[in-house]
């Protein structure tokens, strides 16, 4: 780069950048990591001036964006449903596509009698299976201060950045817990279970692109057709859940029909699918019968 103005060194990193789909974008963002400053601040100053030092940490996360290193890892954070989350490799990196399933677990009843009781004394027991960095536990304990949330994860190392989100964003009614899926739970114990487990085939050729390439696989890949956790959760779910508790699971887009019809084989009832903002299958949600 010829000058170490923001607005030119901006438009010359994202000339670098130009492979990427969102090019400016991931340049500004970059910028703002290394300035610790919003990216509000490059309209407000374009002529300012960056040190040497800050130029050459800029240029090294452009030459390792270029390489296909993901923001999320370059930057350490991702922001998710208003929550400033660490992220690190050892975690999956927290995607707008899974807010649907925290919209829906905020209002999970898809008729009146089903409904958690907002204003009761009663606690309302949640668990989400595989948190990673904690976004979904994070933002329905966030939402719902008078929940009782139950992050579950295998790897200590996801559960430690998790755990310390949740400190990062001042919340304290979630509890972390290492084991796999329901192991940690107890018989009838929860009101409701979450989970965006692993769901992609293990033959995946989308596996060698994009930022996926850098994720951990054992938080994305599960099976010849992708469902081998979703079908172990399912069966542990029905044991751990109360009757008449939900169960919540985000799923590939093309994945809708057999995780109905998994849930139903569990014995779940009140099945069915939404959708997210492209009108692909998303989010299946289940009942433990009543009785």
């Amino acid at each position: 780069m010829s000058s170490a103005r923001i607005d030119t060194s901006l438009a010359e990193a994202s000339r670098i950048l130009s492979a990427s789909p969102t090019p400016r974008l991931d340049a500004e963002l970059l910028l703002a990591h290394v300035l610790d400053r919003p990216r509000s601040y490059f309209f407000a100053w374009p002529e300012a001036l960056l040190t040497t030092g800050q130029m050459d940490q800029f240029l090294q996360l452009i030459d390792q964006r270029k390489a296909g290193h993901p923001i999320a890892y370059l930057t350490g954070q991702r922001e998710f449903w208003s929550l400033q989350l660490k992220v690190t490799e050892a975690t999956l990196i927290p995607r707008p596509d899974t807010e649907l399933l925290v919209e829906l677990a905020l209002c999970h009843a898809l008729n009146p009698e089903s409904s958690p009781v907002q204003n009761s004394a009663s606690t309302f027991k949640v668990a989400d299976l595989g948190t990673g960095t904690g976004a979904i536990a994070l933002a329905l304990a966030k939402e719902r201060p008078h929940w009782e949330v139950t992050a579950i994860d295998k790897s200590p190392e996801a559960l430690a950045i998790a755990a310390e989100n949740a400190i990062i964003n001042g919340i304290r009614n979630t509890v972390f817990i290492e084991g796999s899926w329901c192991s940690p739970l107890a018989k009838n114990s929860m009101d409701m279970i979450v989970s965006n487990p692993p769901y992609i085939r293990s033959n995946d050729p989308h596996l060698k692109e994009g930022d996926v390439r850098y994720e951990p696989l054992s938080a994305l890949v599960s099976g010849i057709d992708g469902l081998d956790d979703i079908r172990a959760i399912a069966e542990q779910s029905l044991q751990s859940l109360k009757p008449g508790g939900w169960i919540l699971l985000e799923h590939g887009y093309d994945q809708g029909k057999p995780v109905l019809t998994i849930l139903s084989q569990a014995g779940f009832t009140q099945i069915r699918t939404e959708t997210d903002l492209s009108g692909h299958d998303r989010v299946t949600l289940a009942r433990k019968p009543a009785i």
